[in-house]
């Protein structure tokens, strides 16, 4: 399956405003990450002017559907988003937790 990067550019007042949103966005993001689309999602910092999700899928179509039905986007708090394919090619493979490998490596 392919990766798919989902940037959005915030308002200048993001934090202050997104409140009123941000229960009804975590929930959708939740559902998408049980779902297996959405990986990691994280809002930019410093300034906190945007986000990046990573979707994994046969297209972009969850990443443009989460996009579309967000409340942070329907709302006007994200003033642009985009999707783009991701390459990835370091990180995209099995792995044991990292909680497992510190145990075989102490023994």
């Amino acid at each position: 399956m392919a990766y798919y990067a989902l940037f959005y550019e915030a308002v200048d007042d993001f934090i202050a405003r997104r409140g009123a949103f941000r229960d009804e966005h975590l929930r959708q993001a939740r559902e998408a990450h049980a779902r297996g689309e959405l990986v990691l999602a994280g809002a930019l910092a410093d300034p906190a002017n945007g986000a990046l999700l990573v979707f994994q899928g046969e297209s972009p179509a969850a990443a443009e559907a989460f996009a579309r039905q967000d409340p942070y986007v329907r709302n006007g708090l994200i003033t642009s988003w985009k999707v783009r394919p991701w390459t990835v090619v370091v990180g995209n493979e099995p792995r044991a937790p990292y909680v497992e490998k510190r145990a075989a490596e102490s023994a």
